[in-house]
């Protein structure tokens, strides 16, 4: 016979209970029952006064935060209209059905009002999470940088006043100065003419093929074990690669202290390649394997430098003494002069090919060139190749799940600081993923050997029961 469904109708009493509804392998049950953030209400009370309407629970706070990355849902009220309508994340977050949740609005003044450290708090729980379950060597370190958009156009920026160029010149001048080639800076950068007036801290910066926008920079630390993210960070989308990969790294070396976890080498690409960087490097005890920059010679045609005496000889025997320091308003670091005598080279054959103008032979490098130097002997080796390999597989699929499915390409709220919260909230979110996706696995693979152990017992009893019977009837 065929069925019809009755009109709906609401019933004013009902007897529900959401831990009945909700699936014991439900992703958001399982979540709970791992993930304790009690300890946040002791972390967050010096937020708070004691009089005054009762604020969000900074639990259920941070739980929201977890499910919109998770999901991928960048908007507050978003967040909040399917929570609402999700039984599982209504049980994740200790919500009855009939319970209503905090306004949207709510949201966005929490995440303002608890410090960066409190997000770097959890963090570092979620990661200590991960160590335990032994996901988390820490030996080997993957750093890389992705552009986030900001929540800002272009058609906010807006020209600095004149004066913000006369402080921010004023060094250079001096600089010019005393090299002697003092002259009127025509080309100023963009970001140093230009300011949004909607976020001071974005910056613009311009990806490959790519029209120029407003961005801020996400920096991850990834060990390379189980692609757990160690380190994460925001920072200004005008820096250099390596001017950035020192705080991350610091960040992700206090990050595994915690559970005696050393840093012992990172990789990363040609971008984050200095002498700064790699001086950081031997100070911390960690070997960098990071291609030097492209502007880098490591062999000169014809002339050998020879670094105990400082000094360049060319095939003939002619050396170039060291002369001078000097600093290029384009360049970082200072660079060093190396030059021959008039008289040494006036009657060379070569000279004509060889020497300049005025008679004489100049070849420069950087300061860093020790450095630069070991960088390019190391990457070089099959350990350095390896390990160039090692990073593209790493970190870069990382950053590409981050970015499309974890909620990080764009940054909805303004300011540095709020963006380095919401690169640690994504991050939190994916090594979350990763963390009950092992356990998954690790329960699949006991359940299964639990079977084994099941069937292989069975079996043996059978055989030991027929070879029983076998023998009374022989």
């Amino acid at each position: 016979m065929q069925g019809k469904k009755g009109e709906y109708q609401e019933q004013l009493f009902i007897n529900f209970q959401l831990s009945k509804v909700v699936p014991a392998d439900n992703f958001y049950r399982r979540l709970k029952d791992v993930l304790d953030l009690s300890y946040l209400h002791k972390m967050t009370e010096k937020y708070y006064g004691t009089e005054g309407r009762k604020s969000i629970d900074a639990e259920v706070f941070f739980k929201l935060m977890l499910i919109g990355y998770l999901e991928n849902i960048n908007s507050d009220r978003k967040l909040i209209e399917q929570a609402s309508m999700r039984m599982d994340m209504l049980y994740f977050l200790d919500h009855n059905v009939d319970e209503a949740l905090p306004w949207h609005s709510t949201l966005s003044r929490t995440r303002k009002l608890f410090g960066k450290e409190i997000f770097l708090e959890l963090f570092r729980h979620i990661l200590k999470m991960c160590i335990e379950k032994g996901m988390v060597c820490g030996k080997t370190q993957a750093v890389d940088s992705a552009f986030i958009k900001a929540n800002a156009s272009m058609d906010s920026l807006e020209e600095r006043s004149t004066q913000y160029y006369d402080d921010l010149t004023e060094n250079e001048d001096i600089v010019r100065l005393k090299v002697g080639k003092r002259k009127k800076n025509k080309d100023k950068k963009f970001n140093e003419q230009y300011v949004s007036n909607n976020d001071p801290d974005a910056k613009v910066s311009t990806k490959p093929g790519k029209p120029s926008a407003l961005n801020y920079l996400g920096i991850v630390s990834v060990d390379t074990k189980s692609h757990i993210i160690c380190g994460a960070n925001a920072d200004l989308a005008n820096k250099r690669d390596s001017e950035t990969i020192e705080e991350v790294l610091e960040q992700t070396i206090e990050n595994l202290e915690v559970s005696n976890i050393e840093v012992k080498e990172v990789t990363a690409d040609t971008n984050y390649s200095s002498g700064k960087t790699y001086k950081y490097c031997e100070e911390q005890n960690i070997t960098p394997y990071i291609p030097v920059t492209g502007s880098y010679i490591p062999k000169r045609e014809d002339f050998i430098y020879d670094k105990e005496a400082d000094c360049y000889i060319c095939k003939l025997g002619i050396k170039l003494s060291f002369k001078s320091l000097i600093k290029k308003s384009n360049k970082k670091v200072p660079i060093k002069v190396y030059k021959t005598l008039v008289e040494d080279c006036c009657n060379c054959l070569l000279k004509d090919n060889c020497c300049n103008a005025s008679g004489y032979k100049k070849i420069t490098h950087s300061v860093d060139k020790p450095y630069y130097d070991i960088a390019y002997e190391r990457m070089n080796t099959n350990k350095g190749k390896q390990m160039m390999r090692l990073r593209s597989s790493t970190v870069e699929p990382v950053l590409g799940t981050l970015l499309n499915f974890g909620g990080m390409k764009k940054v909805y709220t303004k300011g540095i600081i709020l963006a380095s919260k919401h690169i640690l909230m994504a991050s939190m979110a994916y090594n979350l993923k990763k963390y009950m996706n092992f356990n998954s696995r690790k329960s699949g693979k006991a359940m299964a050997n639990t079977i084994n152990m099941a069937n292989n017992f069975i079996l043996s009893s059978f055989l030991k029961l027929f070879q029983t019977f076998s023998l009374q009837y022989i």
